[in-house]
C-alpha cells in the first residue's frame, strides 16, 4: 500500500484501500505478451481504469504512461523481440475471430491502448513505431458490463473485456492453453469494482458526487 494525499491507496489496483480488488484478481499465465499504454489522462482515473486491472491480471504483461512511444527503448526492444500486432479496428486489421495470426519465430505480442478514442488518435499520431504495427481486431456480440461510464458506442469494450475477447480467441486458435475456468474468473476484479461503485451511487448518502445515479 501507498499513500495518496489524505488517503491511502493500493499501489496494485490502483484504488483506495477501503475498495481493493486485488483479492478477486485472476492470475492468467499467457505465451502471448500483452503491452498496455495507458494515456497519462487515463492514469488519473485510478479508481474506474481498467488497464491496471489488466496488467495485474497477466503476469507476462507490461504497462507504460504516456503519448509519445517513438523513442520509448523498452517498447522498441519489444517490438523487434516479438511478432507485435496492436489491437485496433481497421480495414486492414486481422481479424482474430476468423483469422489465425500467421506463424512466426518470434513470441506473440499485443499492444493495447487504454484511453478514449480522442486520446488513442493522439497516440497513434505521435508514435511512428506503432504506426507501423499490423492491426487486430475482432468481432464479438458481446455487450460491456461497465454500466457506470458512458461508452461512445455500445459496441465499444473496456480494455480487460476486450482482453477476456483476445483471450478466448487465441486459445480457440490454440495459441494459447488457457482452462475456462480462469477466463471465466478473469473478469472478477472489474465486476467487483462496478457492483461497489453502484452501491455508493445508489447510496444517498454517499458523497460519490463525480457518478450519475444508477437507474435501474
Amino acid at each position: 500500500m501507498t499513500i495518496y494525499g489524505d488517503r491511502e491507496k493500493c499501489y496494485k489496483c490502483y484504488r483506495p484501500k477501503s475498495s481493493c480488488m486485488c483479492a478477486y484478481f485472476c492470475k492468467i499465465e499467457t505465451e502471448t505478451k500483452f503491452v498496455i499504454l495507458m494515456h497519462p489522462k487515463e492514469f488519473k482515473k485510478v479508481k474506474n481504469n481498467t488497464g491496471h486491472f489488466t496488467h495485474q491480471s497477466l503476469p507476462n504483461s507490461e504497462l507504460f504512461i504516456g503519448i509519445d512511444f517513438s523513442d520509448h527503448k523498452r517498447i522498441n526492444e519489444i517490438i523487434a523481440t516479438h511478432h507485435s500486432y496492436i489491437l485496433f479496428p481497421s480495414e486492414d486489421a486481422l481479424n482474430l475471430t476468423e483469422t489465425k495470426p500467421s506463424r512466426s519465430d518470434k513470441p506473440l505480442a499485443l499492444f493495447l491502448i487504454d484511453s478514449t478514442w480522442s486520446c488513442t488518435k493522439s497516440i497513434f499520431y505521435h508514435s511512428k513505431n506503432l504506426q507501423k504495427l499490423p492491426h487486430m481486431s475482432f468481432t464479438t456480440s458481446k455487450k460491456s458490463a461497465y454500466e457506470i461510464k458512458e461508452q461512445p458506442n455500445e459496441a465499444y469494450l473496456s480494455t480487460m473485456e476486450s482482453t477476456l475477447v483476445v483471450l478466448e480467441k487465441l486459445n480457440k486458435h490454440n495459441i494459447e492453453q488457457i482452462s475456462p475456468a480462469l477466463l471465466e474468473h478473469f473478469l472478477d476484479p472489474f465486476h467487483k469494482m462496478i457492483e461497489y461503485q453502484k452501491e455508493l451511487i445508489n447510496n444517498p448518502k454517499s458523497n460519490a458526487v463525480r457518478y450519475k445515479r444508477y437507474k435501474t
